[in-house]
């Protein structure tokens, strides 16, 4: 079949099931929405407040954004061009782990949830943003830890239910440059990240479903062992790196949503990720 025949073909069809739809709303759309509400989603989860705004906390991703490693790991093709044959299609290769995006619990587990089961009212959350700036502005190395998990609930109240606690430490600012990475003439990056004791405590003492980083990592830059990754999501909770205008948010009060990908299996993926304030 001609590349001209399908494009009209989809047109066609495109219109046809527009019509549809419409028919099926004005007769059945409250039927229709309440048969989907029973069958697609969870329970509603909590949410921090009623929102006014929507904020953008994700990074935009291109070929050179940087990466753990070091390589680019972002590639966009062109297959089809509008000019040539009526429409434009990418061929997207990008790893799981680049750019804004979620670590799922398999990613340092061996059975772990994948990305697709993790529950879509997990990825809903009050968020709890803690402050380390100025420390990191001194040392690139500075963590989160459990003194200052305890001086945010001093002057904001316990962490809510279900709520995702995210490292602000000015890091964004950098991504784009060499020092997103820091790394030294060995190859060791120094950039913060959470303390596994500050992860430890949060499993013990409050009910959270992941942590956020304006890094490229959960655990700082020097970790040689993961101790963050390989404690906290072998324990069924999600990850999220990369984070971005956490400055735009107050510390408390915003609630979080990560559109992670559903890839059958997958450990993670870049992630469109909003917050409502």
């Amino acid at each position: 079949m001609c590349d001209l025949c399908v494009i009209q073909s989809v047109k066609q069809r495109m219109l046809s099931r527009r019509d549809f739809f419409k028919a099926t709303a004005v007769g059945s759309g409250v039927a229709a929405t309440a048969a989907l509400t029973s069958t697609v989603t969870g329970a509603l989860p909590a949410m921090a407040q009623a929102p006014s705004t929507i904020a953008d906390m994700t990074h935009e991703l291109h070929a050179a954004f940087p990466t753990f490693g070091g390589e680019p790991q972002f590639e966009l093709s062109q297959v089809f061009d509008i000019a040539k044959d009526g429409y434009n299609l990418f061929e997207l290769k990008v790893n799981e782990h680049t750019g804004t995006h979620l670590d799922a619990p398999l990613h340092f587990s061996a059975d772990g949830m994948s990305v697709a089961e993790i529950p879509v009212e997990n990825l809903v959350a009050p968020l709890c943003i803690v402050d380390i700036k100025a420390r990191a502005a001194e040392n690139p190395d500075a963590q989160v830890t459990p003194d200052d998990l305890k001086a945010w609930i001093s002057a904001h109240g316990d962490i809510p239910a279900g709520a995702c606690v995210a490292m602000n430490s000015g890091w964004d600012a950098h991504v784009a440059t060499d020092r997103f990475r820091n790394a030294d003439a060995n190859g060791v990056m120094h950039f913060p990240g959470f303390h596994a004791e500050a992860t430890q405590m949060l499993m013990e003492e409050a009910d959270v479903v992941g942590i956020a980083v304006d890094s490229l990592s959960l655990d700082h830059g020097m970790s040689q062992d993961f101790a963050v990754h390989y404690s906290w999501l072998p324990s069924n909770r999600w990850g999220l790196e990369c984070i971005a205008n956490l400055d735009a948010l107050p510390v408390s009060g915003a609630t979080l949503i990560v559109g992670a990908p559903k890839n059958r299996g997958g450990t993670g993926g870049p992630s469109r990720v909003m917050a409502m304030v």
